[in-house]
């Protein structure tokens, strides 16, 4: 158990640290054509930007903006990885679905910054929460509602637009709650439909009992 939370951490920080990494890169770059600011964050319904829906949480424009998402971004994936087993498949889905949803219907250009992913995790946990009613399901949902729920809040806002991309923030949110949504519906009604048993057959002769079958 300790090894695997060890792991979890791990992982995290290794996630966190590249986001970092980048942000470093780019500070020398930043002063030249090569921004990858401006050539690789997304900008809506634009060819060019595409590449965007994969490389807008790796990229940060300034110290404060990475300060202020490092702290949600690692405690949520904590929380992912330690409640999921097929976090890593969760993360890049909602990834790639913010990232779609904003470049389709996203109004700020170009678009960078990790906060639609935590929007992202941050509605999912809540849906996933919603959706199973299981004790670590339910408690990590209340525990990220009292966390980040009113904090992130004004971000879902227009109002919050001359600092943040609000439009990204709530179509992260939407993203993660339509996947929590739809894999967890689908999970739950294939279980419901499946037959905990079978009739146990019988002839006048031979009364036969055998384990049901699976």
């Amino acid at each position: 158990m300790k090894l695997e939370i060890r792991r979890n951490l791990i992982s995290v920080l290794a996630f966190v640290g590249f986001i970092w990494l980048i942000f470093l890169i780019n500070v020398p770059l930043s002063l030249t054509d090569w921004n990858l600011v401006q050539n690789y964050g997304l900008k809506p319904r634009s060819v060019s930007g595409l590449i965007g829906i994969f490389t807008m949480p790796f990229l940060h424009d300034g110290f404060e903006h990475l300060l202020g998402n490092t702290i949600p971004l690692a405690v949520l994936l904590f929380m992912l990885s330690v409640t999921r087993d097929n976090a890593r498949r969760i993360l890049v889905s909602i990834t790639v679905l913010a990232g779609l949803f904003t470049w389709v219907i996203g109004l700020s250009s170009p678009v960078v910054g990790a906060s639609s992913l935590v929007y992202g995790l941050t509605a999912y946990l809540i849906t996933a929460g919603i959706h199973e009613r299981k004790l670590v399901s339910a408690g990590t949902a209340i525990l990220v509602v009292i966390l980040y729920g009113g904090t992130l809040a004004w971000g879902l806002l227009p109002s919050a637009a001359k600092r943040v991309a609000w439009d990204a923030h709530l179509l992260g949110a939407a993203a993660g709650a339509v996947f929590a949504h739809y894999t967890l519906r689908a999970k739950s009604s294939k279980s419901v439909s499946s037959p905990d048993t079978k009739p146990v057959t019988s002839t006048t002769e031979v009364v036969s009992e055998s384990p049901a079958v699976f």
